[in-house]
């Protein structure tokens, strides 16, 4: 870890909800200076702001202000816009010298315009995208995935390091978010197939249990099967990966496709499923709640 005296940056977060907050535990735990927090919703960001001593921010100017380094997890593209080029308050206010680093699954092509716009305003921008989840986050064990100038990257290294089991340097700005979108696309897939799987062998009368251990030792196997089968056949699905998060970064994957020109008929399959669930209800649910469209009698 690091020592208190080992990087005196000023670091701030905006957006702390589950995997923010571990993140910024996860730094004050390091000896880190976390300053700043914002987020929508004002009593969280309060709650963060006492527990690790930081400033409770209410206006995002005051959290440039405070910081050296602005980390930004944010839920979609149009929250990633407001934070940064709202009227009235953003966090490009008096930001010459800033390191924004921005974690959210978001459209490459917002990651490009964001990282204009700071450069516009004399900061800079990369993006810290992130193939874990809120445990990891907690833990420092995150992969994170960056994309920008690689000089910034470099002069925060350390500091990323201590979020990470893995960093991988992956290009320009917008390529680390064109990579993240194809690994959530993948994962939603596999979740999607997976559903499908068990709901048919339940359908059939098979042992669920039974199943899993076959599908684990043969090609079927997968790491969703690890971390969401339990969670389909016992319908626990506490979010830790909301289903409208998958529909979103399916999206993503969706547009990429037809700008390049290819379709991609088993990834607007799954989100067509995570749109569904949206539809009636769920999406605010774990991803593996789409196996409730997929077991018989459960929708």
């Amino acid at each position: 870890m690091s020592s208190n005296t080992e990087n005196q940056s000023r670091i701030a977060f905006v957006g702390v909800g589950r995997m923010g907050a571990n993140m910024a535990r996860r730094l004050n735990d390091c000896g880190y200076q976390i300053t700043a927090v914002n987020d929508v919703n004002p009593d969280q960001a309060a709650e963060l702001a006492e527990e690790i001593g930081a400033k409770n921010c209410t206006k995002l100017a005051e959290v440039t202000a405070a910081a050296d380094i602005i980390f930004t997890v944010v839920s979609n593209d149009a929250a990633m816009r407001q934070i940064f080029m709202g009227e009235g308050d953003n966090l490009l206010t008096e930001a010459e010298g800033k390191i924004f680093i921005n974690c959210a699954t978001l459209s490459p092509g917002l990651q490009q315009e964001v990282a204009q716009a700071a450069e516009a305003a004399g900061a800079s921008a990369i993006e810290g995208s992130m193939a874990s989840s809120i445990s990891q986050a907690r833990d420092g064990t995150l992969y994170l995935m960056i994309g920008g100038d690689r000089a910034v990257f470099e002069k925060t290294q350390p500091i990323l390091e201590q979020m990470s089991v893995k960093l991988k340097y992956i290009g320009e700005i917008g390529k680390a978010s064109q990579v993240k979108a194809l690994v959530n696309m993948v994962m939603n897939i596999n979740t999607a197939a997976l559903a499908e799987g068990l709901g048919l062998a339940d359908a059939l009368g098979l042992d669920l249990k039974m199943i899993c251990e076959v599908f684990a030792n043969t090609g079927a196997n997968s790491r969703v099967l690890e971390t969401d089968a339990e969670d389909m056949i016992d319908r626990d699905h506490e979010a830790w990966f909301m289903a409208e998060h998958a529909s979103k970064d399916s999206g993503i994957a969706q547009d990429l496709a037809q700008q390049a020109g290819l379709n991609l008929p088993l990834n607007n399959a799954t989100k067509a499923q995570y749109d569904k669930l949206i539809e009636v209800g769920k999406g605010q649910l774990d991803k593996s709640a789409v196996s409730e469209l997929t077991f018989k009698g459960r929708s």
